[in-house]
């Protein structure tokens, strides 16, 4: 049973553990006295973001007698519901005589969590909260928030993060200078195959954690939250997912595959599946521009959130590792897969289009073959027939060169280069 007692406990060691540890500063920026709900992957480091936005709030003068931090899978809050949130706020009342800024980690634990939060933002308190399942924004839920909090979307490090996390020099001067940039690429080659979620950094066996991640987003977040009895089946279509990064996959053709190797399943079943790995932010969708309102919705790319889950699906992936990081930076960019699309009216293709900086993207591994080169630019040079471009890039792994054609430049830039500019 939650006391007041086990609450002190619980806000003494918080105070203490968040005031030791060492925040690499994230590149995301809070408003003050704005609400906010923080959603992302498992380990993609939304508490740290938390912890970094008490530590500002520190640095304003505001000290722990105006803020409270719970996390919801302490274990000492086990047996926590609805019912005992006034008891937050009467404890930390009680303990120092004012009313906290409310920091509430992984909420969804708690059932029916959003009708406390919207009642604390009617009372004018300011909330940040936490969770890693992008089920607990449904249009439901945020409609019972009444536009009172502020959705925002947390993901693994950007390539420039994850050097500062690692305290690489990529500076103008390191970018040019031959051992400076080494490392650059050096940390880059990792950063494509290991992923950015921020404890890879530090981890002795980064696959095994990583697969220990994905093992708690699948059994927890996919399987027993949605009572899924065949579990083998979702298996089975996140690995053809993992394997089909590069190419549109509608309904259809998942359960197509999915039926002919692990036993008959219905589109509806796939459907769902495909929204629960969605809703765990597992993966995201990127739409057709060019395709019928119902193709948008059923023929889509689907990506992974963090590029070393990807790759414990594969063996020898680069090209999908590739187009996956450049997608997901993108997302990353431009706010969601809404604003990232694709580009196939079956006679040309072009891997990505963002209509807001009218950038089409091409990604190949390598622009030597001959093949690959007249693929890539002749895309790139019919779009601008159907769709503004005011930047037309491929981007490689190691090339970098420009190309002119009837319509002007085109940019060859590796990744790592372009990863820093963006």
């Amino acid at each position: 049973m939650i006391n007041k007692a086990i609450l002190k406990k619980i806000f003494a060691s918080n105070k203490l553990e968040i005031n030791a540890i060492n925040i690499i500063k994230r590149n995301i920026h809070f408003d003050d006295k704005v609400n906010y709900v923080l959603v992302g992957l498992r380990r993609v480091g939304k508490s740290y973001l938390l912890f970094q936005r008490i530590k500002e709030l520190q640095e304003q003068g505001i000290g722990w007698d105006e803020m409270l931090y719970l996390n919801f899978e302490d274990e000492r809050l086990s047996g926590f519901d609805a019912m005992d949130f006034d008891l937050l706020i009467e404890t930390h009342i009680e303990m120092y005589g004012k009313r906290p800024i409310l920091f509430l980690d992984e909420i969804q634990n708690v059932e029916n969590w959003h009708k406390f939060a919207r009642r604390m933002a009617d009372s004018k308190y300011t909330i940040y909260i936490t969770g890693s399942n992008a089920k607990m924004l449904s249009s439901e839920v945020m409609t019972t928030l009444g536009g009172r909090f502020i959705e925002r979307d947390v993901y693994p490090f950007t390539f420039e993060e994850y050097l500062i996390a690692k305290n690489v020099d990529f500076s103008e001067t390191a970018i040019w200078a031959t051992q400076t940039k080494a490392e650059i690429i050096r940390n880059f080659n990792n950063y494509i195959t290991y992923g950015g979620l921020p404890e890879t950094i530090y981890q002795p066996s980064t696959r095994d954690y990583l697969n220990s991640v994905y093992q708690k987003i699948y059994l927890g977040d996919i399987i027993a939250r949605n009572s899924v009895a065949n579990s083998n089946g979702i298996r089975l279509m996140l690995r053809k997912m993992a394997e089909s990064v590069m190419q549109p996959v509608s309904f259809n053709r998942i359960t197509q595959i999915l039926s002919s190797v692990g036993g008959k399943v219905s589109l509806a079943t796939i459907i769902k599946y495909v929204e629960y790995a969605i809703d765990a932010c597992l993966i995201l969708k990127v739409k057709n521009i060019s395709g019928h309102l119902s193709e948008k919705e059923t023929n889509c790319k689907y990506y992974f959130a963090d590029n070393g889950i990807l790759n414990l699906f594969l063996i020898d992936g680069i090209s999908l590792l590739l187009e996956n990081i450049v997608a997901m930076s993108l997302i990353k960019k431009y706010g969601n897969s809404d604003n990232v699309f694709f580009y196939n009216d079956n006679k040309n293709e072009v891997d990505f289009y963002v209509p807001e900086q009218t950038l089409a993207i091409q990604v190949s591994c390598v622009m030597q073959n001959d093949d690959t080169f007249i693929r890539e630019t002749k895309a790139l040079t019919n779009l601008p027939k159907v769709l503004e471009c005011s930047r037309r890039l491929v981007i490689t792994l190691d090339d970098e060169y420009e190309i002119t054609d009837q319509v002007g430049k085109i940019e060859v830039l590796p990744c790592w280069k372009w990863l820093l500019e963006i």
